[in-house]
C-alpha cells in the first residue's frame, strides 16, 4: 500500500491488489458492500470501512473515489476543499 499527500488537498491511496471492477465502484462505498465473491468467503471485512470513509469525506465537503492503478491494483482518491485563509 502506497500512500501520498499532495496540495489540494488530496489523498491517495493504491495497492497492488485484484483492483475494483467496475460494476461494483458504484456501490463500493454503500455500508456492508464488499468485494468479489472470492473477498466474500474469506470470513475477513465488515464492509463498513469504505462506507465509514465516504461519510466523513462528505462531511468535510470533500470526494471519493476509486480507480484502476497503473499496472494492477486499485487507487483511491480522496479530494477535501482547501482550507480558508483567515488574515490575522
Amino acid at each position: 500500500v502506497r500512500v501520498s499527500v499532495a496540495s489540494g488537498p488530496q489523498i491517495t491511496v493504491e495497492d497492488r491488489g485484484p483492483g475494483v471492477p467496475r460494476e461494483l465502484r458504484s456501490r463500493i462505498f454503500e455500508p456492508f458492500a464488499r468485494g468479489r465473491v472470492t473477498d466474500r468467503t474469506s470470513g475477513t471485512g465488515l464492509g463498513l470501512g469504505l462506507a465509514i470513509c465516504r461519510r466523513i469525506v462528505d462531511g468535510h465537503g470533500g470526494a471519493i473515489n476509486v480507480e484502476d492503478r497503473r499496472g494492477g491494483g486499485a487507487r483511491f482518491v480522496v479530494h477535501l476543499p482547501a482550507p480558508e485563509m483567515t488574515k490575522a
